[in-house]
């Protein structure tokens, strides 16, 4: 009865998962990967589909001004600087980039006397007593303003992976357009390359126009581009990923990928970019290195892997001992025909010592703690 009662101790059992994922946590924090808990270390196995925001996740974020094309009579510089003082208040990085290129030319801004951001599209503010427009051909669009003879000069430039920013005075039909492009980390093309190599499909999210969308997405090699997207519609597209039967992991870095990141299977936040995605998301890339992505994947992937393992060593230790506790080997030896040298195990009528009964339930515990621990020295 004691031999049964202690190698039926399911405690190696009840260490299987936890230690694993003890040590798979720990593993990830000396990688570099903040994971908030056992759910989403263990489901990141689990992903089909890799969504990943475009400024500040696949590019640097920090967009530069590269092209000015003036038309009906403007000069550059006096285009620019219109531009540039109705982008003064933005918080965008596209608004922002504008701005340090005036600022670069030596160019003196103008205090605009209204400014509205519009969410997606860009912005409209007064300068200098005229309405003044700068952003996407939808928010001229949008307008009832027309991109008169700029569409196709735009489209070159979307397609050499810029984002063309459309300028518009007064109500008057476009005569203006301000290039500028967003850099894409050198780190990129190996992340994408790495969720490959694992077996995922990978897409790309972005407010950017499809054109320069696809562009920077031949450069990296991703399979999906979902573009035009609007900053409150990221969890939407999300969602409709999910509801293919993807299982969906999202990775940003923005205010504006919070809710996406909330909605996602598992979110993947980039630790340079802000606390309200860090907290929304399951992971967190404290280096800020997309490649992070892939490492967390894969350590998601070894971990479960060794859960496995010690469950199968915790039920193989019970499975075949429990039986011999029991005395189904007391047939054979109900006459004490227990050979000698079996005898320190089985007495002399076939029931298993409780003294081995209990070193052998210690060295389940030992074995499923000694297999986690082997996570330590898993490369990712």
């Amino acid at each position: 009865m004691v031999a049964v009662l202690i190698i039926a101790c399911p405690c190696a059992m009840g260490l299987a998962t936890p230690t694993s994922i003890m040590v798979g946590t720990g593993k990830g924090a000396e990688s570099g990967i903040l994971i908030k808990g056992g759910e989403a270390l263990e489901g990141a196995h689990k992903l089909t589909t890799v969504v990943l925001d475009k400024t500040g996740t696949l590019t640097r974020g920090e967009p530069e001004l590269t092209d000015v094309t003036a038309r009906d009579g403007l000069g550059e510089d006096e285009l620019l600087k219109i531009a540039a003082s109705a982008e003064r208040g933005s918080e965008h990085p596209l608004g922002e980039a504008i701005v340090r290129g005036a600022e670069g030319r030596g160019i003196p801004l103008t205090e605009a006397e209204t400014f509205e951001a519009v969410r997606g599209g860009g912005v409209r503010a007064r300068v200098a007593g005229q309405e003044v427009l700068v952003g996407t051909r939808r928010l001229l669009g949008e307008s009832g303003i027309s991109e008169d003879g700029l569409i196709s000069r735009g489209e070159e430039f979307a397609q050499e992976g810029k984002t063309p920013m459309f300028v518009a005075t007064g109500g008057r039909t476009v005569g203006l357009l301000l290039v500028v492009a967003d850099t894409v980390r050198e780190e990129a093309p190996e992340a994408v390359e790495r969720l490959h190599i694992l077996g995922l499909e990978v897409a790309m999210l972005t407010g950017d126009n499809r054109r320069t969308a696809e562009a920077i997405a031949r450069k990296l090699g991703i399979d999906r581009v979902v573009a035009d997207v609007r900053p409150e519609d990221k969890a939407a597209e999300v969602e409709r990923l999910q509801a293919e039967g993807k299982k969906v992991g999202m990775v940003g870095d923005g205010i504006n990928d919070a809710p996406a990141l909330a909605q996602a299977d598992v979110g993947v936040a980039i630790g340079t970019g802000t606390d309200v995605a860090m907290e929304a998301a399951d992971l967190t890339l404290g280096s800020g290195d997309v490649r992070g992505v892939a490492r967390a994947i894969e350590l998601s992937k070894a971990t479960v892997r060794n859960i496995k393992q010690n469950l199968f060593w915790a039920f193989a230790y019970n499975v075949a001992l429990i039986p011999v506790a029991t005395g189904v080997l007391y047939p054979l030896f109900a006459g004490g025909g227990v050979p000698r040298v079996l005898s320190p195990v089985l007495g002399e009528y076939g029931f298993l010592n409780s003294v081995l009964a209990a070193v052998t339930m210690a060295l389940s515990s030992v074995t499923v703690v000694s297999n986690a621990l082997r996570l330590r020295r898993v490369k990712i």
